[in-house]
């Protein structure tokens, strides 16, 4: 069972700032919440405290009160939920520049989604007291904020969409392949990510099952449609993918 939150080991944000600086962090622009005027970036950037995790360490669970948001710096973050049959549902990966816990926070309701790391992963911890005091003091942050709750609306529209209308779990399986690797490629030029999820964690993702998921990534390997070496996972052929994400 992964450690929750509470346990997470954490500093002072200027104790790390050679590790994490968000005036000069290079993932930003990736979303829109951190990518935040100098004025604002400043006042941020002294926010909360930074926490590194390794793969497997339960940063909140749904249900539970709400303590406040973390930004991931890097690494990936799992979104869950669980039936009351005990049946998980996986949600979302998240990566650098999202924010966790943001609708909670805003709300002051309980998390509505359990936030597990799966790799070594960087995030800032803002409590939810500081965080909307920030809020307050930073117009475009608020605005920011708003953004990115309506991305993540989106994206989950999206997402239901993708299971509902894709034709295949192999369609569904290359339409997220595609997502993280025009992601990774946003800021090292290449589409090559780590996959951090096992195949039965990346079934529940597309609505699937474990062989199906197995096979199809064997076929994408077998048509050199993407490399795998270990935990590295490289797009070759993303307009391929693309055809058949369709």
């Amino acid at each position: 069972m992964p450690a929750t939150a509470l346990g997470l080991s954490s500093a002072p944000a200027s104790s790390m700032r050679k590790l994490l600086d968000c005036l000069h962090c290079e993932h930003r622009s990736l979303r829109k919440f951190c990518n935040m005027d100098a004025g604002a970036l400043a006042d941020f950037d002294a926010l909360g405290s930074h926490v590194s995790v390794d793969s497997g360490v339960r940063i909140f669970e749904e249900e539970t009160p709400t303590r406040g948001v973390f930004v991931v710096c890097t690494g990936q973050v799992k979104l869950s939920c669980v039936s009351k049959q005990g049946k998980t549902l996986i949600l979302k990966i998240a990566g650098p520049g999202d924010v966790l816990g943001l609708g909670a926070a805003l709300s002051g309701a309980s998390y509505e989604v359990t936030a597990d790391s799966i790799v070594p992963t960087e995030l800032k911890k803002i409590p939810r007291a500081e965080f909307l005091a920030f809020l307050e003091r930073h117009g475009e942050a608020s605005l920011h904020a708003a953004q990115a709750l309506s991305a993540e609306y989106r994206a989950a529209f999206f997402d239901v969409r993708r299971l509902a209308l894709s034709s295949s779990a192999g369609a569904r399986l290359a339409g997220v392949l595609l997502d993280w690797g025009r992601l990774a490629s946003s800021t090292s030029g290449e589409m090559r990510f780590t996959m951090g999820m096992t195949h039965e964690e990346l079934a529940s993702l597309v609505g699937s099952s474990r062989e199906t998921v197995t096979r199809m990534l064997s076929r994408f390997k077998r048509e050199k449609l993407i490399l795998v070496r270990g935990a590295t996972v490289r797009i070759l052929a993303p307009e391929k993918l693309e055809q058949m994400a369709v």
